[in-house]
């Protein structure tokens, strides 16, 4: 893949994405539509590095395994999923760590992601002990 071109999220993933792409990011509650506002989003993490792992691909699904640091020196562990059609990614959900406030610079480029228990993230409430 040439990395002039493409996102840093299709070199992660290994696959591209389409124009129409979606991704969620369920620990700051943002839903990012379109390939061209996760490149923009992309852009503003300078000096970002990142290492891929493993990853893990079943049928449509595929999981990601990879690592990065902000130039912190922190290392984040990280894991996308993307579910793929015709061999491009059409929704990519990542988790990372801890819950946080998406950043003020953001809230133009992306809307509230739907975080209600009764959806695919279980609230705070709806957690149990198993």
């Amino acid at each position: 893949m040439d990395g002039d071109s493409n996102t840093r999220l299709e070199h992660i993933l290994g696959v591209p994405l389409a124009q129409d792409a979606v991704r969620q990011w369920p620990q700051s509650g943002e839903l990012i539509r379109g390939r061209a506002r996760i490149a923009e989003v992309e852009s503003h993490f300078v000096g970002l590095r990142l290492g891929v792992g493993m990853r893990h691909s079943c049928g449509d699904t595929l999981v990601v395994e990879w690592s990065n640091d902000y130039g912190d020196g922190r290392i984040y562990r990280n894991v996308s999923i993307a579910e793929l059609r015709n061999g491009e990614a059409i929704r990519v959900t990542d988790y990372w760590g801890e819950p946080f406030t998406a950043p003020e610079w953001r809230q133009a480029l992306g809307e509230k992601l739907d975080l209600r228990g009764s959806g695919v993230w279980p609230a705070s409430d709806d957690l149990t002990v198993s």
